[in-house]
């Protein structure tokens, strides 16, 4: 009898082990397949936000570049203008070619308040500023009917600052970009 329940108790076991291996490995399967899936998601959205700063590290570096190109453009015209004021040639051409890299200038500074760092607006806030006193200076320069020469001069010597504060505005872009100081020439 002890046989006969040794063997029966061994049948059983078997018999259940044998039951029970397709749904215990069923179960070890799933869950390995659950964990490889979880795996692939994270490395997904870990891509994903790559991408994603990639994407908006670009999109800062080309606002940079145009506000960069848009500000010295600007600068540029006003000194050309004001070389026209100070030698009374001023022409409508001149007065728009101003006026076309004024208007840029603006678009190019509302673009960067929507992408720009704090340390990078501050710098563009002020440029605009000295930019902007620049013109009015220039501007009453225009409607004067003489030109003298030490507000000529004062107003030269501002745009000279511009260029210089422009410099270091340029360097702000650069290192909120994370790229190695450059040249310190125009």
């Amino acid at each position: 009898m002890e046989s006969t329940l040794v063997a029966l108790a061994g049948t059983t076991i078997a018999v259940v082990g044998t039951l029970l291996a397709p749904v215990l490995s069923q179960r070890l399967l799933s869950r390995a397949q659950s964990d490889q899936f979880e795996r692939q998601e994270r490395a997904a959205d870990a891509q994903w936000a790559r991408e994603q700063r990639v994407a908006e590290r670009d999109k800062q570096r080309e606002c940079y570049v145009a506000a960069n190109a848009g500000y010295r453009r600007y600068r540029v015209e006003l000194m050309n203008h004001l070389w026209r004021v100070h030698k009374g040639e001023v022409t409508p051409e001149a007065r728009a070619s101003l006026d076309a890299a004024r208007h840029a200038m603006h678009a190019t500074f509302a673009e960067a308040q929507m992408v720009a760092s704090d340390a990078v607006l501050a710098e563009l806030d002020a440029m605009a500023v000295a930019l902007a006193h620049a013109y009015d200076r220039v501007m009453r320069l225009e409607e004067a009917d003489t030109s003298p020469e030490e507000v000529f001069e004062e107003i030269r010597v501002m745009l000279l600052r511009a260029n210089d504060q422009w410099i270091g505005m340029r360097g702000v872009m650069r290192a909120d970009l994370g790229v190695e100081p450059g040249p310190a020439g125009p």
